[in-house]
């Protein structure tokens, strides 16, 4: 059984293995058949569902200071723009996570070392985060490994501070972990961070191809939901192992 949809994380890594700010984030998401995207997610998991519905996320955003342990964060290589395509997971032991398609960064060491070491589908990419007057501009050209030039360029005016969240916009947003596959082995990476200060945003500019590129199976037309917020500090902890396939997805988020 899933665990409940929860705003708030169900508690805090005792001894944190990675700390980071994830700032100006714009949430993008479609909603799509589970059977769409089940093949695409790592051994141990299935899609996780609200009313029947499983959706893909892509998700621009400022990194800001990435450390390790108890270490102050890296100015300048743990600082970068980044922006994933994300799905939604459930494990047999009922942890709701994402998974990561891609993530383009545009720091390469960084990337180098997301890969190697997590084994997460890092790539380096040149992107920019900037503001213009009420708006701001997300763009991104990939560079390595591929495929080269996949790109995207997203522009989102942030509206009004959301007081009471939908079921679907905690869905979407209050992830508590991260599912991947890392040298044979599927894997639950947990993370905490206070909850989200979410705002419904406008959508000015969505041209993109990295939702493609990421094995989506076709075009996604237009968001069902895009949501702003000007960011959380975050910390990870260690990596537990995930549990043998679930048989079914979620249920409706209580």
């Amino acid at each position: 059984m899933p665990e409940p949809i929860s705003a708030d994380p169900p508690g805090s890594p005792r001894n944190a293995l990675l700390t980071q700010s994830w700032l100006d984030l714009a949430f993008l998401h479609w909603a799509v058949d589970p059977a769409e995207v089940a093949p695409l997610l790592p051994a141990g998991t299935v899609p996780d569902t609200l009313d029947g519905a499983t959706y893909v996320g892509l998700v621009p955003f400022r990194m800001h200071r990435v450390g390790w342990f108890r270490l102050p964060g890296v100015p300048y290589l743990g600082t970068f723009p980044e922006t994933n395509v994300r799905l939604y997971s459930v494990d047999a032991q009922g942890r709701r996570g994402v998974v990561f398609r891609s993530l383009d960064a545009s720091r390469l060491i960084p990337v180098a070392i997301a890969r190697t070491v997590f084994q997460l589908p890092y790539l380096w990419s040149r992107m920019a985060v900037r503001r213009s007057d009420d708006t701001i501009i997300y763009t991104s050209t990939r560079r390595w490994p591929g495929p080269q030039g996949a790109y995207s360029r997203i522009t989102v005016r942030p509206r009004e501070r959301i007081d009471e969240p939908t079921d679907l916009e905690h869905f979407l947003t209050a992830r508590w972990g991260m599912h991947n596959s890392a040298f044979g082995r599927a894997r639950y990476l947990p993370n905490t961070h206070p909850r989200w200060p979410l705002h419904r945003a406008e959508l000015i500019e969505c041209d993109e191809d990295l939702t493609l590129s990421a094995g989506l199976p076709r075009p996604l037309g237009a968001p069902v939901s895009v949501l702003y917020s000007p960011g959380v500090a975050v910390r990870f902890g260690r990596p537990a192992s995930s549990a043998r396939s679930p048989s079914a997805g979620s249920t409706r988020a209580r």
